[in-house]
């Protein structure tokens, strides 16, 4: 059998390699004429199995229609994605080996194809929740559980008895060679015209092929164990391959419980790697960012006199009213206010509050910013600069899109959440859609680790499911002018969001920092940043365009594993 499979060759099997790149390039134009922005993902519909049932699952959580309909779908994809396997297995195998017979790798297709979707739904539901509230960190918890659970099945379907076997390294590595494809092929493919992305497509199909090739005659090597006695037929006999999987599941929830906890800390945002405080000029006191030489600082009493009063918006689970205090130590003289969640005291002055008061709808929480906008502006009789991090660039958003004509001269958004509402889910005709109950659950499942409640962030989600992309395409007109005012803006994103960013390119105005989402308000080597923007004077800081073209080669390598991007428009800011 050696010497026959040696004498085997890959190129031998056109039929493998026709149905693995073509596949590959009819749902890459498919995806061109009718969502563009999702034909990063095309070459996957002929992956490996258990890459292939990551694939079909994210379009089955982009519908949002009833239950019955999805239960539907799920019969038809399944039937379609086990049919499918089973023609690739059969083309890739060696010739003059006996392949499997058709009915028992059906069976083991579907049955790999319904464990994978089993196991990776929580994945999927996390990619959802980024689609409906983008940023980094459930990306990042959801990528190493996909791409553990796909390895633990990297031979599922394809090796006789699979779930029985750990995967062999060699198909591990298959897998792990067509996932690095799909992957550069999502990171150019936005860069191309249409024929040059279906060129890649079919380059990445073609890669499809020779890893199904490789693992069939992996399969055909494989000899069925001996079953010698009843203690090695109980060994042998039990589900190894979904456990690896279901240990994989298990490790990284305990890793966010864990970070939740405190027990393990991240080195977020540390001022070493982001960039120091002498890369900060002034120059000017135009709008956005400038390139052009340093300068020195202006005087603090120039810079008090001039200054507009500040209110800082903090993010998801900060507490009022400490987060303003770096910012109100560079400048001395203005009027500093942190923004409370429960709003303000009969005296004007904010309400203390702690972590679990930021889950607000976002009309809601836009009105009440607006309100503190004004009352600030009223006890120092100047502008107001804005400066909001994470959930409060979301309200700032807000804010702009429903009382246009505030007292605010310039907006600074720190891990600002960008394009919000990508994918919605709105209720189907029996109340509620399966990925809304899924994310629901989550939702809840993460809120009861977390300090924040069972609740977790159920109203803020739901409502930027609802207003988000409307609020966010109004703030980027309010942006060029509010109430026929020009309002200066900057946007400082950490590299980590650029996972969850739009395949869009980053507008002029964007400052890249190598840092995780959220704790830029504590980062000593933004604070200068924010206080010479919010001073009137322009901030550059070097290497910011290699930041950016490293943000930007991420966002589009990093589309090939979000939810399909259905929306065939990019925020105007970004064109």
């Amino acid at each position: 059998m050696q010497a026959e499979l040696a004498a085997e060759g890959f190129l031998r099997h056109r039929g493998l390699i026709l149905v693995a790149a073509g596949g590959a390039v009819a749902e890459g134009g498919l995806l061109t004429l009718l969502a563009p922005n999702a034909r990063s993902i095309a070459p996957q519909v002929t992956a490996l199995p258990s890459i292939a049932a990551y694939h079909d699952l994210r379009w089955l959580f982009t519908d949002t229609q009833s239950r019955l309909w999805f239960a539907g779908l799920v019969v038809a994809v399944l039937v379609a994605r086990a049919a499918l396997d089973v023609t690739m297995l059969r083309l890739a195998w060696p010739r003059g080996m006996p392949a499997p017979r058709v009915s028992r790798a059906f069976v083991s297709c579907a049955t790999l194809t319904l464990l994978a979707w089993v196991l990776l739904s929580p994945a999927v539901t996390l990619a959802f929740g980024v689609a409906v509230l983008p940023f980094s960190w459930p990306f990042l918890a959801a990528f190493p559980l996909m791409l553990g659970i796909v390895a633990a099945l990297s031979h599922g379907g394809v090796i006789t008895a699979w779930w029985r076997r750990v995967p062999p390294a060699r198909a591990v590595l298959w897998l792990l060679g067509s996932f690095a494809a799909a992957t550069v092929a999502a990171a150019v493919i936005t860069h191309l015209s249409t024929g040059e992305a279906l060129l890649v497509a079919a380059l990445t199909g073609l890669v499809n092929a020779r890893a199904w090739y490789g693992l069939a005659v992996l399969a055909a090597r494989v000899q069925p164990r001996p079953h010698e006695s009843l203690p090695a037929k109980m060994l042998f006999s039990l589900p190894y391959a979904p456990i690896a999987a279901v240990m994989v599941v298990a490790l990284v929830v305990g890793v966010a419980r864990l970070l939740f906890t405190g027990t393990i800390q991240l080195p977020i945002s540390p001022a070493s790697n982001a960039a120091p405080a002498a890369a900060v000029a002034a120059a000017g006191t135009g709008s956005g960012t400038g390139s052009g030489p340093q300068a020195a600082p202006a005087p603090v009493a120039a810079v008090a006199a001039n200054a507009s009063a500040v209110l800082v918006v903090g993010g998801w689970g900060s507490s009022c009213c400490d987060a303003a205090d770096g910012l109100r130590a560079m400048l001395p003289g203005v009027t500093v206010r942190q923004f409370s969640y429960v709003g303000l005291n009969a005296q004007g002055l904010p309400v203390p509050s702690g972590a679990s008061a930021d889950d607000l709808p976002l009309p809601a929480l836009g009105d009440r910013i607006a309100a503190q906008v004004r009352a600030l502006h009223a006890a120092s009789g100047r502008s107001v600069a804005v400066v909001a991090e994470s959930e409060g660039t979301l309200g700032v958003y807000a804010m702009l899109a429903r009382d246009p004509g505030l007292p605010i001269s310039s907006v600074v958004l720190l891990s600002p959440i960008v394009s919000p509402g990508q994918l919605t889910y709105p209720p189907g005709p029996d109340g509620a859609s399966v990925s809304e109950a899924a994310l629901d659950e989550l939702n809840h499942l993460v809120g009861g680790m977390s300090p924040y409640g069972q609740s977790g962030a159920q109203n803020l989600l739901s409502s930027v499911s609802e207003f988000g992309a409307r609020y966010f395409d109004d703030m980027v007109t309010a942006a060029e002018g509010n109430g026929g005012k020009s309002v200066r803006w900057l946007a400082v994103v950490p590299l980590a969001d650029a996972v969850t960013l739009p395949e869009c390119g980053l507008p002029p105005g964007v400052i890249v920092v190598p840092a995780f989402h959220g704790g830029l308000l504590g980062d000593p080597s933004v604070l200068p940043m924010v206080s010479t923007f919010v001073s009137g004077r322009n901030v550059t800081v070097a290497g910011n365009g290699q930041m950016r073209e490293a943000a930007e080669l991420i966002t589009s390598a990093a589309a090939a594993w979000r939810m399909p991007d259905t929306d065939s428009a990019c925020p105007s800011a970004a064109k």
